[in-house]
């Protein structure tokens, strides 16, 4: 059952926002998501925080200083998502552009798991030729054991992560990191590819302060803000005031042409118009194909179209990138397809959470599965795949009221042996999981879940920033809207009126299209996803959007939810 439900907002401040030129319906929106005036809503650099205010970033610019000095070469070890594949090119264009010779090693999601190990410490120790320096980007903070493993080798460990420490930190040469619990920064909330970001120009100002450059001659690193706004936008991390100035100058890079030529191939590929780059483009377009190398095959694909100069080449990666989506795409639709075949056995209603399991399952794919079938279901979901060790590989999903590593920390201590190992946050997690306690474990995560939230958590509910006249849906009003960054944590607005259904037909068996009444004004509307037919007069929450056709612009309304 669906709920559509007004956000509360705060009067004063959408009016004080609405005397500052913004229209009532976006005041009202930017104050009920806790913006009191136009000056929180800033995107110059001057009003983003500065970089030694991130604690550690002195000390790791002091040593990347040193292996300049001493012509050392620096291994970046990144992480094989689309975070941590702009974070791996921002760190080697940066270090690139201050003298620091660089090179990479991104683990294997199979062969070598999850950050630096170890094994992946003696692999990069192996190369030729040895690194002076480990820089971890987007992981690190819970290798503890590979960089004691680095300094019995005679390397030096910096770690640049956001991920929340474990019960023991690495003995690094620093941890950059605003997750930590002693960490004052105030924008928890960086990507993997900010944090390094913050490293590099903590860098740069040491650099000036040493007089190896002035402001007229120092490197440009705002050159390198549009991977970076791609990575925070992948990462669905909060985009709190900081993360939307980097998002912001991302995207006004991109949409100059000013871009680097991986991007603007990743553009091309997915059909996306870079003068219109908005940040659905990275979440949608962009991101995916990025992450797909990194779920189907390695993420060097990834990274090296982000390192690329020559259009021509860049394109190459492009379209190799592009071909893994497809295919994640086709695999992902089969597994979805063979998941919610074994959902129709059980009654949803009757359970807190879903657990699923398939051989022909790809753990590659599992988290978007698992995604899927938290939305459709509105219920806790971890999907299992069997790796080729023969453990079984889950990544799960949840849902506001059950923080699914807590659920997981629950589960493996009435389990003792059964959870091999896990780790995530409130919302997303993984885990190994012996193969013999699967059936222990459904149950055990079920039971967890169910100590955990009432059955209210379990019903859908879409929050809105109330109704619409009919005079205030206009082109006007999307402009307003897209003006802003809007993204995780913060929500572009969605809005919700009663309205009169005229027409309704299926495009495509599996999205319906309406031309909708409100008070005597007609909209042409979009569900997607929605197969079934709605009721004459129904309440839906819906965004406006500007649609294109034949040269005409028009406002049509994206359905977000109908209210049963």
């Amino acid at each position: 059952m669906t709920r559509i439900v007004n956000r509360t907002y705060d009067l004063r401040a959408a009016q004080s926002l609405a005397m500052q030129g913004y229209l009532p319906p976006v005041a009202r929106a930017l104050s009920a998501r806790g913006i009191r005036d136009a000056s929180e809503l800033a995107q110059d650099w001057r009003s983003m925080l500065p970089p030694f205010s991130l604690e550690g970033t002195r000390t790791a610019a002091e040593r990347l200083a040193l292996a300049r000095e001493r012509d050392e070469l620096v291994t970046v070890v990144a992480d094989y998502d689309c975070d941590g594949a702009t974070a791996c090119a921002v760190a080697l264009r940066g270090l690139s552009m201050m003298g620091i010779r660089s090179n990479y090693f991104v683990p294997n999601r199979v062969a070598h798991g999850y950050g630096l190990t170890p094994t992946v410490v003696d692999l990069v120790a192996e190369r030729d030729p040895k690194p002076g320096l480990i820089l971890t980007v987007d992981n690190g903070v819970s290798s503890a054991a590979a960089v004691e493993r680095a300094r019995e080798l005679g390397i030096d460990v910096v770690v640049t992560d956001h991920h929340l420490p474990g019960p023991e930190l690495p003995k690094a040469v620093c941890i950059v990191n605003p997750n930590l619990s002693d960490s004052a920064f105030p924008s928890k909330s960086l990507a993997g590819v900010g944090v390094m970001y913050y490293v590099l120009l903590a860098l740069r100002a040491l650099l000036r302060e040493r007089g190896v450059y002035t402001p007229a001659t120092q490197p440009r690193l705002d050159t390198l803000v549009d991977l970076v706004a791609l990575g925070t936008v992948a990462d669905v991390v909060r985009l709190d005031k900081n993360n939307r100035i980097l998002v912001a100058q991302g995207l006004r890079r991109i949409r100059m042409g000013a871009t680097h030529a991986g991007i603007a191939a990743l553009f091309a590929v997915s059909g996306k118009n870079m003068p219109a780059a908005c940040v659905r483009d990275f979440g949608f377009a962009i991101g995916p194909r990025i992450n797909a190398a990194g779920r189907l095959d390695t993420m060097e694909n990834g990274i090296e179209c982000l390192l690329s100069d020559d259009p021509v080449t860049a394109l190459d990666f492009a379209r190799s990138l592009n071909d893994f989506n497809q295919a994640r795409q086709e695999l992902e639709t089969e597994m979805q397809q063979a998941a919610e075949k074994a959902l129709e056995t059980c009654t949803i209603d009757h359970h807190a959470a879903l657990t699923l399991f398939n051989e022909c399952f790809n753990e590659g794919v599992v988290g978007l599965v698992a995604s899927r079938l938290k939305e459709k279901t509105n219920r806790p979901v971890i999907v299992f795949a069997r790796s080729d060790s023969g453990e079984l590989k889950g990544s799960g999903r949840s849902i506001p009221g059950v923080h699914m590593r807590d659920a997981l920390d629950l589960v493996s201590k009435k389990l003792p042996g059964a959870v091999i190992r896990f780790g995530g946050h409130a919302m997303a997690a993984g885990l190994t999981l012996a193969p013999d306690r699967l059936l222990d474990f459904r149950t055990a995560f079920e039971e967890a879940v169910r100590s955990m939230a009432d059955a209210s958590v379990f019903e859908r509910v879409v929050y809105t920033d109330g109704g619409l006249a009919p005079d205030e849906i206009s082109e006007r009003l999307v402009a307003s809207i897209d003006s802003q960054i809007w993204g995780q944590g913060f929500d572009a607005p969605v809005f919700a009126n009663e309205f009169r259904v005229m027409r309704q037909s299926l495009v495509k068996d599996a999205h319906l299209k309406l031309v909708l009444d409100l008070g005597g004004q007609r909209f042409d509307a979009i569900f997607f996803r929605r197969t079934e037919s709605l009721p004459g007069c129904v309440r839906l929450a819906y965004r406006p959007v500007i649609n294109e056709f034949m040269g005409r612009r028009t406002v049509q309304l994206v359905i977000e939810a109908a209210e049963a």
